[in-house]
């Protein structure tokens, strides 16, 4: 097997256990369901991981990690201030928040994972607290607009609700530039 298939399986791994335990949370997700959905055998998917803990640690790692270049892209990408900070939560905030409100157990896995493997999650808020300063030009303003952010998520609000919230937030710290031509 080529290292480009064995990624592509393991991909596969973790997309179909993300499922899982967004379906049916940690507890009642066992290897033979992960197993089943990735298509593989379960002797196959513990070579592959040492136990249901490792694999979810890696699937929260996959899960919010692998946004990191995008978002530090969107950072520093074209665009008014406004609309690249709007992208960088996009990507850091609203689509996975997204995938755990629509999940059954979305707001156990969150939990699970941050109890599993905190370092995920700081790793995660540095990447956002460096995207967030790379467009306000100062930290202390980008870590006042992220805690003000995660109090946006206190009542669990549906992904367009918090969206409008974001934007609102986001006016407050870059406002938005009017085009030339335009009318607002």
């Amino acid at each position: 097997m080529t290292e480009e298939e064995a990624a592509e399986r393991r991909s596969k791994v973790l997309q179909a256990a993300r499922w899982c335990f967004l379906n049916f949370g940690f507890a009642k997700t066992s290897f033979e369901d992960i197993a089943k959905r990735a298509e593989i055998s379960r002797t196959l998917l513990y070579r592959i991981f040492k136990d249901k803990e490792d694999l979810f640690t890696a699937v929260f790692a996959h899960w919010l990690l692998a946004l990191h270049p995008e978002a530090q892209q969107a950072a520093k990408g074209p665009g008014s201030p406004y609309e690249r900070l709007i992208n960088v939560c996009r990507l850091l905030v609203l689509d996975p928040w997204s995938d755990l409100v629509a999940a059954p157990m979305g707001a156990e896995f969150h939990d699970v994972c941050a109890r599993l493997d905190p370092d995920i999650e700081a790793r995660h808020h540095k990447v956002a607290l460096q995207c967030v300063t790379a467009i306000l030009g100062d930290e202390e303003k980008a870590e006042v607009f992220l805690l003000s952010l995660d109090g946006l998520l206190a009542d669990e609000p549906a992904t367009a609700v918090l969206e409008r919230r974001l934007r609102i937030l986001a006016e407050r710290f870059v406002p938005p530039t009017k085009e030339k031509g335009r009318r607002p």
